[in-house]
This record gives C-alpha cells, sequence and structure tokens, in this order.
C-alpha cells in the first residue's frame, strides 16, 4: 500500500488527467463471444477452459502485421497473457504481453478488467514494465481505485521478478504449474 500511495501523490502532483475509461471485457463461454466495454462484440476462434485459466484465440483481420491474437485469462495469479501471432511465417514476433487484471468467473461467462499496467517480455532479452503511463493517468483520475493500483503493482512487480529469474515465458509459465506451451 505504501507503494501506492506515494505512487498517486507523485501522480497528483504532476497534475495527471486519466483520459482512458475502464477496460472490461466479457467471454461469453457458450457462444465464444468476447464483449469489450467499447460496445464491439468479436467471435472467438478459440475458447477453452483449461486447469490454470482460459484459452482464447481470434482472427486479426485488420491489423496488417499479425494474423491472429491468443490470451491466456490466468485468474489464480491476476494476469492476462497476449501475444499476436505474425501474418508472415518468417516474421519476428512481438513481445508478450502480461497485464494486471481481475478475473470475475461463472459457468457461462468471465469478466475482466484491465488495471492498465502490465510487461513486455520478448524472446529474448529481460522484460520491461509497460503501459506504466495509461497506469498513471488511469490511478490519477479516479478510474483505478488506490487498493487496484496497489494490487496492481504487487502483481506486476512479482511476476517481474520471477521470469527475471527465469529468464524465460515458458520456464516461468512451467514453475507456476502452467506445462502448456506459450
Amino acid at each position: 500500500m505504501i507503494y501506492t500511495t506515494l505512487f498517486a501523490i507523485n501522480l497528483c502532483a504532476v497534475g495527471m488527467v486519466a483520459s482512458s475509461p475502464r477496460l472490461v471485457d466479457v467471454i461469453d463461454l457458450f457462444s465464444a463471444r468476447r464483449s469489450h466495454s467499447s460496445g464491439a462484440v468479436m467471435g472467438l476462434d478459440v475458447c477453452r477452459v483449461e486447469p490454470w485459466g482460459l484459452s482464447l484465440e481470434c482472427s486479426t483481420p485488420e491489423d496488417p502485421a499479425a494474423d491472429s491474437e491468443v490470451t491466456w485469462l490466468l485468474p489464480d495469479l491476476g494476469l492476462k497473457l497476449t501475444r499476436h501471432r505474425p501474418r508472415r511465417r518468417h516474421s519476428r514476433r512481438g513481445p508478450s504481453l502480461l497485464t494486471a487484471v481481475h478475473v470475475e468467473r461463472d459457468t457461462r461467462s468471465w469478466t475482466t478488467t484491465d488495471l492498465l499496467l502490465g510487461l513486455e517480455v520478448p524472446d529474448q532479452g529481460p522484460a520491461r514494465i509497460a503501459q506504466y503511463e495509461e497506469f498513471a493517468d488511469a490511478v490519477s483520475g479516479g478510474l483505478i481505485r488506490l487498493s487496484e493500483a496497489d494490487y496492481a503493482l504487487r502483481t506486476v512487480h512479482r511476476t517481474l521478478e520471477e521470469i527475471s529469474l527465469h529468464r524465460d515465458l515458458n520456464q516461468w509459465l512451467a514453475h507456476r504449474g502452467i506445462f502448456d506451451i506459450w
């Protein structure tokens, strides 16, 4: 809580203003559709409950570089793991993105609230904190409560430390009991 309080004080001191609404997705397991808070509804090519969470995949025809987006929801870790598959077979894929989220689930749907703080994890090289400017804007503007900000900071920093120790996303996932290949 100390980190969040100091963080919020610093944000208020520089006068940042929130610019984006909360990002909430609802995944309907039966219809394999994801509804965004913007109102957009997207069909999913893969929507499968796994022992570790939920596996999703959807085509991205509007993205010139990516053919599809693969997302894993890891509710016990408070994380969403996202990777874009490149359109061209020989293209270098971008980093994976781990984002702090709140996940609520029932038999029909999973609801995620994106806390706008995450990590970019390249295939080679160190992970780095990502989306911190959006996160700072959301905290200072009251879109993310201080308790949620504290949760996001703790989740992201714990994950960064663990990934740094394992030096590889798949090794970190295996350490967490997830043996599916990312």
